[in-house]
């Protein structure tokens, strides 16, 4: 897969990409991700991108010619037009189901608006799908491609060490994670529960279970309504105190 994203700050985006599980999987050519300066395809001398915005009002919005071109050049490079997703408080909430769908497919471009955003204009000329990382505000699309980037990246082949790693992660399945534990077995006071110590891999994978529908139902009980569950899985939920619920 081929993940390019669209900013005002190519070195803060190949920074973080470049480090941990990602910056692993982009040396060893599991993913294609870089990172295109808007500056690049503007016309002004200064390496302007911004203007004041018509009307009036606070801050300063990127422009649409310079975004335009670096879209269009990108297409011409890649010999193909990707998938574009603008970064938006006004998108959609990113999902892992949205995840998953967007690992499947092959080129994606990611663009980052930033100050008060970019002249609608050039919205509506590319019809990009708009995709929010949550209900607040930040000062750029850069973080939020950046969580795009990397949750999509790791859904890949050979990314992570084994399918298992996301499969059984919160949300994947419409469910919470269970809890984790890790040397030493008692750490000030607190034991790692006796069934994980157990070596009995049935009743690991029981006790995993059920503590994720446990913790689902009661931190996130609106996802179970999505989840895939089983006679024992709804069992076990009804037999769960109403106050835990």
């Amino acid at each position: 897969m081929r993940i390019d994203i669209m900013t005002l700050f190519p070195d803060m985006c190949n920074s973080v990409l470049s480090e941990s599980i990602i910056g692993r999987a982009r040396a060893a050519g599991k993913v294609e991700i870089n990172s295109i300066d808007i500056r690049d395809y503007t016309e002004d001398k200064h390496r302007r991108v911004d203007d004041k915005p018509y009307g009036g009002g606070m801050g300063m919005v990127m422009q649409a010619e310079p975004i335009w071109q670096c879209f269009n050049s990108l297409c011409e490079k890649i010999g193909k037009t990707p998938h574009l997703i603008y970064m938006t408080p006004q998108g959609k909430t990113l999902t892992q189901q949205r995840v998953k769908e967007l690992a499947k497919m092959d080129n994606i471009a990611i663009l980052c608006g930033h100050y008060e955003g970019i002249d609608e204009r050039v919205i509506e000329a590319l019809e990009p799908e708009e995709i929010s990382v949550g209900d607040y505000v930040l000062t750029g699309g850069e973080l939020p491609a950046l969580i795009l980037a990397d949750s999509v990246s790791r859904m890949l082949d050979g990314v992570l060490s084994g399918e298992e790693c996301f499969t059984e992660e919160s949300h994947f399945n419409s469910l919470l994670e269970y809890p984790q534990y890790t040397h030493p077995s008692d750490w000030r006071g607190r034991e790692v529960p006796e069934v994980l110590l157990s070596g009995h891999h049935e009743n690991v994978d029981k006790w995993r279970r059920e503590q994720s529908l446990k913790r689902t139902a009661e931190r996130r009980p609106d996802m179970l309504e999505k989840a895939d569950l089983t006679d024992k899985d709804k069992m076990y939920l009804s037999s769960l105190d109403s106050t835990t619920i």
